[in-house]
């Protein structure tokens, strides 16, 4: 069974924000404003999705 995705976008600036939200958005693999990723749905991404949500936009969930 394929495990379901996510697709994560980055929508505002990690620029001046808190180092632990700064690397929960660097560790979903996104690298600049507009950039989107798939990843796989885990309670460690969903994590990590909470944590910086306000810099986030998900889909697929």
């Amino acid at each position: 069974m394929a495990k379901k995705k996510l697709k994560v976008t980055q929508m505002k600036s990690t620029a001046g924000r808190l180092k632990a939200h700064q690397a929960c958005v660097k560790g979903l693999g996104l690298r600049r404003i507009g950039h989107s990723v798939e990843v796989e749905d885990t309670p460690s991404v969903r994590g990590m999705i909470n944590k910086a949500n306000y810099l986030l936009k998900v889909e697929g969930e």
